[in-house]
């Protein structure tokens, strides 16, 4: 294998890139008028164009993606996962030009890409089944009489599904045929196939999945299970390895059952067998069941490889390649604990509906992190909403869950919405950190964990320090040696505004006032796009990032955009000492509104500069009579020069 067409887009096109080109193989890249300047054709030794945004006319039109493969030599194609992955067509017409699927074969991906099928060949062979139908009479009144002998509550299935469409949990008789009809549906808009089978539904379902690896020499491993519980949509957001409370009989006994499976079916290549699991009782190796077989690598693939220790991509390539497996199963360990976080563009508090856009700001914390999106892309509405996928690993689950959480907390993106604040309520959520587990938690609990809490007066604070980009070595209102000094400035928070007073009483030391509350920082800093600073007495640091009017800030795991309301910042100047107003930074003067002689009162506006594209207002802090103003309108300053000069009034 020297050349390798990589059929797909997005972070898993990069992966397979990245460990492609560590192993010497030529990549090849493809892409749709979208994703031009995405970083998969950045990263790969060429790229070609194969059509229009729509997925229909470029990702997955087989006829292009075939010939592009004949026209550029490819010995092989890694098709990734979605789009063509799970396509027996596609990869008939690969086999028929000798160039290799990177993936099992046609015929095995048609045996396992049908759920009736799949379940027929498994449970034949001894692999436990979901008690159901497999749908052979299609009729309603077939479907209903069985569900009868089965009992509520049931799952009705397309059976060329996946992703949760043509899905329906019915947990009454009352409500079978809208159900049936609904599933139909949208399994045919879906899949082209309105073909549905029938499960019992388990209560308190584990989605449990064991990764598998086969080659042509007849070898088949595991190596080890996922938890895959943690679903949105009947979509996974949380995936990790090994699963909580799995004990060693039911591990012995689930992946001998994966194995099995392989092998039943002559698999090669990188395959995931998915089962789910009772977990009302807890994990037991007689309480699990075979629901499907994915013939292709899984998104959730980073948590294997780092409780293992192994590439496997790399597997992949080799075992295409011919190779035969890497290392026997003996030869395979378990190390540690592993959690991946899907970071969608999505809404959570509105049924997770996907918010494409640009991405303006896009930062992470100490984590493995696998994208394709960079600062300044755009998430593209025709495409899956995924942004990155966050992985840490730790000595135990309690640490690898510690690590996550603060990574997430380190992470901001700005410009869309992500789930980034939702991953953080799931990852301190009780009954996940327990290990109290199944499909239905984040059903249950979406309120609490959509519902953002109103800023505090510290976000407010921090919102208005970040947004001027304070630092140590700027007198930002300049005017420290006639006393502290004081600034004003106006930002909003979607609907709500607030004023928010800011007094330097030393360097790197604020205290703010947020209409009334006072808060005090000390320590304060920038590097590299973070904050620290000490408050009440412990040191913190979040991370920021100012893009045009508007600045984007985590703080502790919620993510705030705070925008500017006006342009106008006042600077109180304490004259009472000399009576002299001091410009605070070079900038040009916009109006002077007093004139000598004139009597003003404290908070009067002397003269407005502008600075930095800010406008400031400098007003005066006492009673007095302006003595001398030495600058007009148009003048450019420089920071400490004299601009105004006031005495007492008498009495």
């Amino acid at each position: 294998m020297q050349r390798l067409l990589i059929a797909n887009r997005g972070e898993i096109a990069c992966r397979i890139i990245c460990t492609a080109r560590a192993m010497g193989i030529y990549t090849i890249a493809v892409y749709s008028e979208a994703d031009a300047q995405a970083l998969h054709v950045e990263l790969a030794d060429e790229a070609h164009l194969i059509g229009p945004a729509e997925a229909t006319k470029s990702y997955l039109d087989i006829r292009k993606i075939v010939d592009l493969a004949k026209s550029t030599s490819a010995d092989a194609v890694h098709p990734g996962y979605g789009f063509l992955s799970e396509n027996p067509e596609f990869a008939e017409e690969l086999e028929q030009l000798d160039i290799r699927l990177v993936g099992p074969s046609a015929q095995v991906i048609r045996a396992m890409g049908l759920k009736d099928r799949a379940k027929e060949i498994l449970g034949a062979a001894g692999v436990p089944v979901v008690p159901g139908d497999l749908g052979a009479d299609q009729g309603a009144d077939a479907l209903k009489a069985s569900v009868d002998q089965i009992g509520y509550p049931v799952l009705i299935k397309a059976r060329a599904g996946g992703g949760g469409k043509g899905m329906r949990l019915v947990e009454a008789a009352s409500d079978f045929d809208a159900a049936l009809s609904s599933a139909k549906s949208e399994a045919a808009a879906s899949f082209g196939d309105d073909h549905v089978i029938i499960e019992k539904f388990i209560q308190n379902p584990r989605h449990i999945e064991v990764q598998i690896f086969g080659d042509d020499h007849g070898n088949v491993v595991h190596l080890f299970e996922r938890d895959c519980s943690m679903q949105r949509r009947h979509q996974k957001v949380i995936e990790e390895a090994p699963a909580p409370g799995m004990t060693d009989d039911m591990r012995a006994a689930i992946t001998e059952a994966a194995v099995k499976a392989a092998k039943e079916i002559g698999y090669s290549g990188a395959g995931t067998v998915e089962f789910i699991a009772d977990g009302s009782r807890g994990l037991r190796a007689d309480g699990f069941w075979f629901m499907e077989m994915n013939t292709r690598l899984q998104v959730e693939h980073p948590v294997t490889e780092a409780v293992t220790g192994l590439d496997l991509v790399e597997w992949q390539l080799r075992v295409a390649r011919g190779e035969t497996l890497p290392l026997a199963q003996d030869e395979i360990s378990l190390q540690g604990h592993a959690v991946e976080a899907r970071i969608y563009a999505e809404d959570p508090s509105n049924n997770f509906l996907p918010t494409p856009g640009d991405v303006s700001a896009l930062m992470f914390g100490d984590a493995r992190i696998d994208t394709g999106v960079r600062e300044g892309d755009t998430v593209s509405p025709p495409y899956d909403p995924m942004i990155s996928k966050l992985i840490v690993q730790g000595k135990d689950r309690e640490e690898a869950i510690e690590w996550a959480t603060k990574a997430i907390q380190q992470s901001l993106i700005g410009g869309t919405q992500t789930n980034l604040d939702f991953i953080h309520a799931l990852l301190q959520d009780e009954d996940f950190r327990s290990g109290k587990l199944d499909t239905g938690l984040i059903d249950r609990k979406i309120d609490a964990l959509t519902h953002a809490g109103q800023a505090s007066p510290r976000d407010w604070a921090l919102g208005a320090l970040a947004m001027l980009g304070l630092n140590a070595e700027s007198d930002h209102f300049g005017f420290t040696h006639f006393g502290p000094s004081r600034g004003m400035i106006w930002i909003s928070q979607e609907a709500s505004s607030k004023k928010v007073e800011i007094q330097q009483v030393k360097p790197r030391s604020y205290r703010i006032s947020v209409e009334g509350d006072e808060i005090e920082f000390a320590e304060f800093s920038f590097r590299e796009n973070q904050i620290f600073y000490r408050f009440d007495g412990v040191v913190y640091s979040h991370p920021f990032k100012t893009v045009c009017d508007q600045t984007y800030i985590n703080i502790e795991g919620q993510t705030h955009c705070f925008k500017q309301k006006t342009r106008l910042k006042e600077v109180q100047v304490n004259s009472s000492v000399s009576g002299q107003v001091i410009a605070p930074m070079i900038g040009v003067v916009k109006s002077v509104a007093c004139k000598i002689g004139d009597e003003v009162a404290d908070g009067t506006p002397l003269v407005t500069m502008e600075a930095m594209k800010m406008e400031m207002a400098l007003t005066a802090t006492r009673t007095g009579k302006i003595k001398a103003v030495l600058v007009s309108e148009g003048a450019s300053v420089s920071k400490g020069d004299i601009l105004v000069e006031m005495e007492p009034t008498d009495g």
